[in-house]
Formats: structure tokens, sequence, C-alpha cells
């Protein structure tokens, strides 16, 4: 039977399996950090015998699509003591929490999946990838023609927020962070902060970083300007009696390179976090696109969720995207599941591109229509649950 736990009451249970699970060891101190943040967290567990047998903890987010806010629901911390393993508890839990947010207007869900292939079959898929660097310091000593200053601070969630959110919103699937997130996640280790301003003293970006064992470690980076990157990189590179390395991780079309006298370093592309739309109608009537392009009638198939398997007739005004649904598998010009379109609108992978790997059904002309459809804007996540 499925039941929310009480954070309260349970967290010692919670987060003993947690720990068994991912194989990692709390202090007291810690285990009160993880129930303090927590406690925004939505926390269903299947009992046996009165006891935890299997648990999954549901948060409410918000991300940035294509420019827009929508609601999405985080699945984290999903596990199963192994003496009740293989009996379809996470597959319970998964379609409980799933109706719980097309119940609650979470149109979308993310997760960090432990196995692709595995939540492939609950209707997710890859939507983000994680691109790093590691640069050799010689690599980065250059005039960097900067104008402005850095200065290291202390934590200062006011500032950083004159920088995060526009930095985000360049980009589809981006947290937007509130206070608790960045205190509880953001900014919960003990990590070095330095802003980028520029000559009216108006920050253009900032870096959140650590230097251990001769490793420069970019955290995270964002910024408003060419200056703001550039006085940050410079900031780096100032590092080189300190490091020999930089590491970075940036969006994956992130041109960095390009600004460096020998553009040759590590570079490694991986696949990231999985995301679906819970909620095709819902997310469709949210969606942005533009003026003019063509209406196109797109059947998804959802075999976790067939409450969303059905044709969908797409319309673009000026309002957005107007949007009826006819629960058949009719007549329709783009045959897709439901991991796909999620690929596909959130940008990660074009309809182009899918439809030459036959990930997709439809004529040249009816791919064309919904490439045109769909901006184009990079995905990036620079966030964990």
């Amino acid at each position: 039977m499925i039941k929310e736990l009480n954070l309260n009451e349970q967290y010692r249970d919670i987060f003993a399996l947690s720990q068994f699970a991912f194989q990692y060891t709390l202090s007291e101190k810690e285990l009160e950090l993880k129930r303090q943040e927590a406690e925004r967290h939505m926390i269903w567990g299947i009992m046996e015998n009165d006891k935890i047998a299997a648990k999954l903890h549901l948060i409410p987010l918000a991300v940035n699509i294509m420019g827009k806010q929508m609601q999405m629901g985080g699945v984290a911390s999903v596990a199963t003591w192994p003496e009740y393993r293989r009996n379809g508890m996470v597959r319970k839990l998964l379609k409980h929490a799933l109706k719980y947010m097309r119940e609650n207007g979470q149109v979308l869900s993310y997760l960090h999946p432990f196995s692709v292939p595995f939540y492939r079959k609950y209707g997710y898929e890859i939507a983000f990838n994680e691109k790093k660097y590691k640069i050799p310091f010689a690599k980065l000593k250059k005039d960097w023609g900067t104008k402005g200053y850095v200065r290291r601070i202390e934590p200062d969630i006011p500032l950083l927020n004159t920088i995060y959110p526009q930095y985000a919103k360049k980009y589809t699937g981006s947290l937007v962070r509130d206070e608790k997130w960045w205190k509880q996640r953001v900014l919960k280790d003990n990590y070095h902060i330095a802003i980028a301003y520029n000559d009216e003293h108006s920050p253009e970006g900032y870096i959140i970083f650590e230097v251990k064992e001769k490793l420069f470690t970019v955290v995270e980076i964002a910024y408003r300007s060419l200056s703001g990157l550039r006085l940050l990189m410079e900031f780096i590179s100032n590092h080189d009696s300190m490091a020999e390395h930089a590491e970075f991780v940036v969006p994956e079309n992130d041109n960095m390179p390009l600004l460096l006298d020998e553009p040759r370093f590590e570079t490694k592309v991986d696949p990231y976090f999985m995301a679906r739309v819970v909620d095709v109608i819902g997310f469709l009537k949210q969606y942005p696109t533009t003026v003019g392009r063509e209406s196109i009638s797109i059947f998804v198939e959802d075999s976790f969720l067939p409450e969303n398997t059905g044709v969908y007739y797409v319309n673009p005004t000026t309002d957005g995207l107007t949007c009826t649904v006819i629960k058949t598998e009719g007549k329709a010009e783009i045959h897709c599941t439901i991991q796909q379109f999620t690929s596909m609108f959130l940008g990660y992978k074009r309809p182009r591109e899918l439809a030459a790997l036959g990930l997709i059904e439809g004529s040249q002309e009816a791919v064309e229509k919904l490439e045109n459809l769909i901006p184009n804007q990079q995905t990036y996540l620079p966030d964990f649950f």
C-alpha cells in the first residue's frame, strides 16, 4: 500500500534507506539538514509490516521552457530495500507520483537516472547533456581585453539573483530558484564566490568555485554579457600558481574554446537528466511559439500514462498554441512516443534529427512544419537533485 510518509516522525527511516541505496553516510548534523531540505518534498512509501520497503520523493519546482515558466515535478531518492526489489514497487510509486503531478498542474517531470533504459519504460527520455571542459592553465593565459574588475564575496543570494535568472532564461529547462534552493542546494558547500563588475560597478557575472589538489573546479558560472565572461576567465587564469587545470560544466552549445588561442583540450559530453511531459495538452496550452506557423496534427503514444495517448491538433495563434485532442489512433501528420515528443518540444533534439533516425514518423513536409513550430533553444540544467 502506498502512503504519504511523515517526515518529522519517519525521517530516520527515510534517510536510512537513502544512505543504504546511494552508499553515503550522514552525520547527525547532515541528517538534520537533509530533513530540513526535504520539508518541501512529497514523500511516498510502500509499507511492509509497518516498515518502509520502497520510497520516492517528489520536489515541486518551476522551470523555464522557451522563455515561459512551467510547473515541474522533480523525482528523487527513489529507492527499495534489496529484499523487496523486483516486485514492481518503483513502478507503482512512479504511477502514483505522475498521477499526482497531473492533478496538481505539474506538466513536466525530471529525474537523474541510475539507468536510462529503466526509466524509458515509464516515458522518460534524456533531455539534458552535461558538457565538461578540462583546460590546462597554460591555455587560459592571454590578454582577455577586460574592462571592469572581479571581487570575491560572501554568499549573497539577492546579488546572485540579479544575474542567474537572466542567464538561465537563455536556455530551456533551467530551474527557477527560490531562496531555499539557493541555500540548501547551490550554496550548501563551502565554495568560493566571485562577482564580475563592469566599469560602472554593475554585476555582469558570477563564478562559484573551489581550488583543491591543483584543480580549479568551476561549480557554476553565469554571466549577462561577453564582458562578464571575459572578466571571469581572466580571474580564473590568475590562479595559475595554484592549479594546473580548470574544469567547467557548460551548456552543450557553449563556444568558449573559440575565445582561446589554442582551443584543443579535453572535452566530454555525457547524458545527464531525463524528462517527460506529464500532461501533453496542459503542456501544449502553455507552450510558446511564433505566430504564423502552420497547424499540425501529432499522434502521441504514452504506454505508461495512456490518458496522454491521442491525436493532438495544434494551432499557433497570437495567444500561443491552441490545442484539441481526440483520444484515438486517428490520422495524424506526425506519429511519436511520449519520449520523442518530450525530446522535441524541450528542444533537446530537433524533429529532423529524430526523423532521420526513424524515431518519429511523418512526411518530410510534416517534419518541416514541426521543425518550424518548435523554437530553437538549447536545453541546460546546472542543478542536481
